[in-house]
């Protein structure tokens, strides 16, 4: 506490007074983490497979405009989000087929919509609250109507994952073979588009559109520097996406600031570890002590 009787910046980070009243508040939020980790999880595989951590960036922006639009004429902010989202992802999927136009595409539109989604806020006239909560994230704010589009838009990205993620690993891979292979590399990427359109716009509601990717790309990321294993990439980057979320909330919970810096936190503090790791297993001195290993004759088994 501070001279004025204001609370220090200590206290404004962790503070849990009354933590267990609080907690029963966000029920709603901690299921709804377990979605946002398991579908940022599991499309960031293909978000760092297909290199498209700026693809995200720029359909956040359209997905912030697409709520803020939704806030200021009073409907649904979760439809409006996926609206934007979708317009975002299906302009980056059609007119940006090679990486050179995907890029000025996204470079286009990331500010077209953060300028309309500024300009709708400040048409805003309703909480403050409402506006800061589309930028930075919100934890309290996830009511039933809002949890079932929510939950809704969750399942149809999980089944369009499990329909198309065989042959989207492999067009990810290798896009010549998988094209000489007969498998429809551009139907491909554009369905991809729209399911990272749909998992933007839930990670917007949670997290906030300035940080999406704090879900949708580090946690992928810090798991690929430990194995490039086809079981095991996805299965830790659902696992540092549920960490960071759910830890997110919880300590966000506890706290006056909003629930993005915790999970951003958590999520960069999981990367570094694993790049350490990889790090370390990488240095020449590991590797030698590794070929060593390997080339030791395995001992004959004593007969008895």
């Amino acid at each position: 506490m501070s001279d004025t009787g204001e609370p220090g910046v200590w206290e404004q980070i962790f503070t849990f007074d009354n933590y267990g009243e609080l907690l029963g508040l966000v029920h709603n939020s901690l299921l709804v983490g377990v979605l946002l980790g398991l579908v940022g999880g599991l499309v960031g595989v293909f978000v760092i497979m297909r290199d498209l951590p700026f693809a995200v960036h720029g359909i956040s922006e359209l997905s912030f405009a697409g709520a803020a639009a939704a806030l200021l004429i009073g409907i649904n902010v979760v439809a409006g989000s996926i609206l934007g989202s979708l317009v975002a992802a299906a302009a980056i999927g059609v007119l940006g087929v090679r990486a050179r136009d995907r890029n000025s595409i996204i470079g286009i539109l990331m500010p077209f919509g953060l300028g309309l989604g500024v300009l709708f806020l400040s048409l805003y006239k309703g909480r403050a609250a409402n506006k800061f909560g589309l930028l930075t994230g919100q934890i309290v704010a996830v009511d039933t109507p809002q949890m079932a589009w929510l939950l809704g838009t969750s399942l149809v990205v999980l089944a369009a994952l499990v329909a198309i993620w065989r042959p989207l690993t492999f067009a990810s891979a290798d896009p010549e073979v998988a094209v000489a292979r007969g498998i429809p590399v551009r139907g491909l990427s554009l369905v991809f588009m729209v399911v990272l359109g749909l998992a933007v716009a839930l990670c917007v509601q949670i997290v906030g559109a300035l940080l999406v990717l704090s879900l949708l790309v580090t946690p992928a990321a810090a798991a690929a520097r430990l194995t490039a294993s086809p079981v095991l990439l996805p299965l830790l980057s659902v696992v540092f996406a549920l960490i960071a979320m759910e830890g997110g909330i919880l300590l966000a919970l506890g706290s006056a600031i909003p629930i993005s810096p915790y999970v951003t936190t958590l999520s960069f503090a999981i990367y570094l570890v694993c790049r350490l790791a990889d790090g370390r297993r990488t240095r020449p001195g590991h590797r030698r002590r590794v070929a060593a290993q390997g080339s030791q004759p395995v001992p004959a088994r004593r007969e008895r």
